[in-house]
């Protein structure tokens, strides 16, 4: 049997998934950290542990995200762009618009029958990601992952006129001084965010069904605020972090499938783990 995986080194996360022909046999999701090219090799490492696989039973390895280039046991790099779109197909295929919401930077994929056709992406600026409430957080004394929740509690959400974060960051610090409630604060943060969201994937031509993927996905205040400003209603997928590394198993599978049915070699640069470790 033939196992493909799927690296995705994002900016503040990084995901492994090891799948067989049809289905997933192992996912893991870890916090990225400066060294990646370690960090790859120890996550790919504990993945196949857990599937109980030697890395020689791989047969093709992908990478894509923000750290891709540094899989140096990876056959392939391909972006981001064309693994998310090949994900999220994967999983509905009916899907014509994907928001990706990543700890550094936001992408809108436009997709016409499972294919990438246009795409944007605001990567110069941390509004609109994760960064942004990560930052806002803390700078409130509140958990990360509470956030949304607390947002959906909101009776008046404030406006957030600073779309710059370190601007941003002071007027809310300003404004829980003035007594604005934290839950109102937290909701003008997520309908700010959605609002420069929307305008950025506007340019695409939003068309049903829309599915929004990454970190930003987990945030269900984030999600409803996106929801209002789309005036439609969005997709998550099961995971939402994994979109990107499910889809670089799938497009290593499809290398290798074509390949075979061609009668041609599977071109791969593989490494052992050994190897590259030692490189590391």
């Amino acid at each position: 049997m033939d196992y493909f995986a799927g690296v995705d080194i994002g900016s503040t996360m990084t995901k492994v998934v090891i799948m067989g022909e049809e289905e997933v046999v192992i996912s893991l999701v870890r916090v990225t950290t400066p060294e990646q090219r370690k960090l790859a090799n120890k996550v790919m490492e504990e993945a196949l542990e857990k599937a109980s696989l030697s890395f020689d039973e791989i047969t093709y390895v992908i990478a894509t995200g923000y750290g891709r280039i540094n899989v140096a046991f990876a056959d392939k790099q391909i972006t981001e762009i064309s693994c998310h779109a090949r994900g999220v197909a994967s999983l509905i295929p009916a899907v014509k618009t994907i928001i990706d919401i990543g700890g550094q930077d936001s992408k809108g994929i436009k997709l016409s029958g499972g294919k990438v056709v246009g795409f944007v992406m605001n990567d110069k600026c941390a509004a609109g990601t994760g960064r942004f409430l990560e930052i806002t957080a803390r700078a409130l004394g509140v958990k990360l992952e509470e956030i949304g929740e607390l947002s959906l509690t909101a009776r008046n959400p404030a406006e957030i006129s600073n779309t710059c974060t370190v601007f941003a960051e002071q007027e809310v610090i300003n404004k829980l001084a003035g007594g604005v409630p934290l839950n109102d604060i937290l909701a003008g943060l997520h309908q700010a965010i959605a609002s420069r969201i929307a305008s950025l994937v506007s340019r695409l031509g939003i068309e049903r069904e829309v599915m929004v993927t990454g970190g930003g996905a987990k945030n269900v205040g984030l999600v409803k605020a996106l929801e209002s400003k789309l005036d439609l209603p969005v997709l998550i997928p099961p995971d939402p972090l994994l979109t990107g590394a499910i889809g670089a198993a799938l497009l290593g599978r499809d290398l290798v499938k074509k390949a075979k049915n061609e009668g041609l070699p599977v071109t791969k640069r593989q490494r052992s783990l050994e190897e590259v470790k030692f490189f590391a």
